[in-house]
């Protein structure tokens, strides 16, 4: 069991890609939180559906925070059939280090290029 603080995956089910929806209709947000949800998460991960990110000009978009120590992050512009995988991936890096900051050759690409806020820690 890893001493890393616990990870959480925040996915903004509101998101719509500036699309128009109907009444009822499944956003591409939901389904994005979806198909993350299908995957299996790394170790001290936490997938959690949030209502919105105020990020709508960016298309579907996830925060990522782990603890008082780490960054935290905002990205957005992410496809909800085919970005699940990379998304993953890119937060089992985050995941792996004590203060949020993957090597910026090691980061999903999409994320290097797509990366709408970067917070810093409470702790700094």
């Amino acid at each position: 069991m890893s001493d890393l603080p616990p990870v959480e995956l925040l996915v903004c089910v509101k998101c719509r890609r500036e699309l128009e929806m109907p009444e009822g209709g499944t956003r591409p947000g939901e389904v994005l939180h979806a198909e993350l949800a299908s995957r299996a998460m790394p170790e001290g991960v936490t997938l959690k559906a949030v209502e919105c990110l105020s990020n709508c000009s960016s298309g579907c978009s996830v925060a990522v925070r782990g603890g008082s120590s780490r960054w935290t992050y905002v990205y957005g512009n992410l496809m909800e059939d085919r970005d699940a995988d990379m998304v993953v991936e890119g937060i089992t890096k985050y995941a792996a280090t004590a203060d949020g900051i993957v090597p910026w050759r090691e980061r999903p690409e999409h994320f290097r290029k797509n990366c709408i806020a970067r917070i810093p820690p409470q702790e700094v």
